[in-house]
This record gives C-alpha cells, sequence and structure tokens, in this order.
C-alpha cells in the first residue's frame, strides 16, 4: 500500500497543469489608489482627456493611446474621399485645408484620422495609419517664401512628425536648411513629411545626421 503511495504521488508530480481554454482571457493591470485592477477595455474619456495623455505616454503606450484614439466611434468617413475619416466638421476653418492635405497623403496609401482642436490643449492634426504603422501628424501649409523655419518651430510640442504641404515655390536648399534646423532644436524630432504637388518626400533624423544631406535633399525633392 506504502509503494502504491509513493507511485501514484511521483506519478502526479510529473503531470503537467491543465489549463482550460474556455477559463483564458487577455487583460492589463491598470493602478488606481494603489491597487491593481483588471480591464478588458478601456474606457473612452473623451477627446480632451485622450488627446492630453498624448503629451506624456511614450513607446508602446503611446502607440496604443493612438489606436484607442481612433477606435474611439467618433470618427466619420469623409463622403467622396478614400481612407480619410474626420472628427470635425466643415464648420471647422481649417477644415477645407486638412482635406486637401488628407487627401494628398490618402492616395500614397496612408488611412487618414483628423483630429479635432480642444481648448486649452496643444494638439496635433492628424493619425497616420499606413500597414499597421501609427504615427501622430502636425499639419504646417507654407505660403510664405522663407516661413518654413518658423512654421516647424511652432509644432515642437505637439508632436515629433511634421507634414509640410508646399503651396508655393520655395528653394530647395533653404527648404533642407530649415528642416535641418527643425531637427537640431528639437532632439525628439522623427520625421519631417513634405508634400510637393502629387508627390511625398519623408526625411527622417538619420536622413538629415547623414554625408551630404543638403545635396541628397535637393536632388530627392527636385527629381
Amino acid at each position: 500500500m506504502e509503494t502504491d503511495c509513493i507511485l501514484f504521488c511521483t506519478f502526479a508530480s510529473r503531470m503537467k497543469p491543465i489549463i482550460i481554454e474556455d477559463n483564458i482571457f487577455d487583460f492589463e493591470p491598470c493602478e488606481e489608489d494603489g491597487s491593481v485592477l483588471l480591464a478588458e477595455e478601456t474606457p473612452w474619456r473623451g477627446f480632451a482627456d485622450e488627446l492630453q495623455d498624448l503629451h506624456y505616454l511614450k513607446g508602446a503606450q503611446f502607440i496604443n493611446q493612438l489606436k484607442l484614439i481612433v477606435n474611439c466611434g467618433e470618427f466619420r468617413p469623409i463622403a467622396g474621399e478614400t481612407n480619410i475619416f474626420s472628427a470635425i466638421g466643415e464648420e471647422s476653418s481649417d477644415y477645407d485645408n486638412l482635406i486637401k492635405a488628407a487627401r494628398k497623403l490618402s492616395n500614397h496609401g496612408y488611412r487618414v484620422y483628423i483630429l479635432p482642436n480642444p481648448k486649452g490643449i496643444r494638439t496635433a492634426d492628424f493619425i497616420f495609419e499606413r500597414k499597421g504603422v501609427f504615427k501622430l501628424f502636425d499639419l504646417k501649409s507654407i505660403t510664405g517664401k522663407s516661413s518654413v523655419s518658423n512654421r516647424l518651430m511652432e509644432s515642437i510640442g505637439q508632436t515629433n512628425h511634421v507634414v509640410l504641404n508646399m503651396l508655393t515655390d520655395y528653394a530647395p536648399r533653404l527648404l533642407a536648411k530649415d528642416v535641418q534646423s527643425y531637427f537640431e532644436a528639437n532632439t525628439n524630432a522623427r520625421e519631417v513629411l513634405i508634400i510637393r504637388g502629387n508627390r511625398i518626400l519623408s526625411v527622417s533624423r538619420r536622413f538629415v545626421e547623414g554625408n551630404c544631406y543638403i545635396k541628397m535633399f535637393m536632388k530627392r525633392y527636385l527629381r
């Protein structure tokens, strides 16, 4: 009898625990008042609060926040447009300007979400999604001959990605230098996306800091 008991205990100790699939669920722990709560989904608090949080989040948390915002149910597809969704209406003073830029970007494969601008909060204009990658962009439409530098500096503190919609002839060398100055002034800057006609040029920090940047920029911008 004692031998049988020893053999049964040895066999039981070698068995793997049984996991019943129906009892498995995904959750993310969230802290509240020092305790850990299990939440299956994050509640929507409104654009003002959710956009404000983007100023404090980084990495995966920042991307998850962008996904939360685009899936909030507040965006509506724009009639006659492809892959453009807006949380603002035609009564917005900047609506036409945003739509025109969004249209050019959607033609290059971007899914564009136009953001509202809650009072008292510095916010960007767009969330872009392309091939599963989400980014937050601020739009600067350029109509002056030497205004890029100032417009880029205005975006610091809003987002690290900027869209320049070039609506005027701009000296390529000056544009290259203005973009370079922006990256030097904003150590967090990641990308400047330049719209020129129907073409788009992406300028990254790595490109700006590379060899022969001015020459390479002008070649790419003018081709």
